[in-house]
């Protein structure tokens, strides 16, 4: 059918906002707020370092959930069903799912996130998904920060085809093109936690390998060398040996533990604090990372609501994405119909309170029809 393939059309430019200083472009003004290399490891290394952020960052990701593009064409609705399923995403994934959770998870680390679609050879529609490594991309601005492009780290070069690139930022810094990753404030609060861990891993290696300190007085004022090397030797045979052995000296010798009369320093207040600060940054309630803090159950519903905002905010960041890739895949297969994109529910607990909110409603409706009681409402 000759009449049904379309022209993808492109998104016209937008005009420059007034607020924006004059010759934004040529100052290069991206050039002072880039993202460095470096904190982009520091970032990594504090995943690797504090277990907490890692899982924080796992858990956000897969509590999106997934979704489903519903649209008003039967084989508009069939081509993307078929392509949310089995495009292939980074080379060894299938689904749009999984892209998305690659990509949201790279914007929370960093900040920042580049996609980019790979097209068939004929270019009838999108054939892959390919996530960038964020030290192999640049963002920048083009005649303002309204207009974000995308340039190889490598020679600084724009990409040929920006319509094929999807990119996101997190909490966008005002008046530049870089986002705010989600553990910006963190690493100050981690150096203080992985430094108590290395004084507990320290403290912990010289209390649990015990020191003794040896003291010899013999009952007669005699000393030698000789016989203090030989107390020694004796001594270290003894504390070394694979079987019980014992140690036998002539005269008076006293053994105690070095730092025996020390107490470790309690430092579950300060690590509970450090705890907290990292929790209320990342937003994640603590009992959904294995934290027995003592709370009531009020409060782990409220802790529930406040999580389900946070996700409806992570997936509105996620949504653009996914509609620019459905939009030029859709147009691309010769389909210029609209689509929605229909998250499932957060949690089961929502769907049973929403079932449950929907019956009460049916049997209100009910006794109100026996009662003759609908047009008092009305």
């Amino acid at each position: 059918m000759f009449g049904r393939k379309k022209q993808a059309r492109s998104a016209p430019p937008l005009p420059v906002a007034q607020t924006v200083p004059k010759g934004y472009a040529a100052q290069a003004a991206w050039r002072t707020a880039a993202q460095s290399s470096m904190e982009r490891s520091l970032y990594a290394s504090l995943r690797g370092a504090v277990p907490l952020v890692d899982a924080a960052i796992g858990k956000i990701v897969r509590l999106l959930g997934t979704f489903r593009l519903v649209t008003d064409d039967p084989a508009a609705q069939a081509e993307a069903d078929a392509f949310v399923r089995d495009v292939r995403s980074n080379g060894t994934a299938r689904g749009l799912a999984a892209f998305v959770c690659d990509y949201m998870d790279c914007l929370l680390t960093y900040g920042e996130a580049v996609g980019e679609m790979l097209l068939n050879a004929d270019r009838s529609g999108v054939c892959a998904l390919y996530n960038a490594n964020p030290d192999d991309v640049r963002i920048v601005a083009g005649s303002s920060p309204m207009e974000p492009v995308v340039c190889r780290a490598a020679d600084g070069k724009p990409v040929e085809r920006q319509s094929l690139v999807v990119v996101s930022l997190l909490n966008q810094k005002r008046g530049t093109v870089r986002g705010t990753s989600l553990l910006e404030g963190l690493p100050f609060v981690s150096g203080i936690l992985l430094r108590i861990f290395q004084s507990i891993k320290n403290n912990w290696e010289r209390a649990g390998d015990l020191r003794f300190a040896v003291t010899y007085d013999p009952k007669d004022g005699s000393f030698s060398e000789e016989s203090a090397r030989q107390i020694a030797d004796e001594w270290k045979k003894a504390m070394r040996s694979d079987s019980v052995c014992d140690f036998v000296s002539v005269g008076d010798v006293r053994v105690r533990v070095i730092g025996a009369e020390n107490q470790m320093p309690d430092c579950q207040v300060p690590v509970r604090v450090l705890l907290e600060q990292m929790v209320a940054k990342l937003g994640i309630p603590p009992f959904l990372l294995g934290m027995s803090w003592s709370s009531t159950e009020r409060m782990s519903a409220q802790q529930a609501d406040i999580l389900t905002s946070e996700l409806e905010y992570y997936r509105m960041a996620a949504e653009t994405a996914v509609r620019k890739i459905m939009e030029t895949h859709l147009r691309l297969a010769g389909y210029a119909t609209d689509f929605r994109l229909v998250w499932n529910d957060i949690n089961l607990q929502d769907a049973v309170e929403l079932s449950q909110a929907r019956l009460n409603n049916a049997r209100a409706a009910q006794l109100e029809k026996e009662y003759g009681l609908e047009g008092d409402n009305a």
